[in-house]
């Protein structure tokens, strides 16, 4: 799975519990883009986490 490239966010495991209380293992999967972006002047495609990019973390490419 692929991880942002910002702010080093990936897949986060938890558990899920049903209505009547069994557990079992689950996995959290963040929203990430590919996105062409300016980095060091340059275009290139990166990785990143919708909230970095609504932050504004990165200027993307037009």
């Amino acid at each position: 799975m692929a991880k942002c490239e910002i702010c080093g966010k990936g897949v986060s495991f938890g558990i899920k519990v049903s209505h009547s209380h069994r557990r079992s293992n689950r996995t959290f999967k963040p929203n990430i883009k590919r996105v062409r972006a300016i980095v060091n002047g340059s275009v290139k495609r990166v990785n990143i986490c919708t909230s970095c990019l609504r932050s504004n973390k990165i200027t993307r490419a037009v």
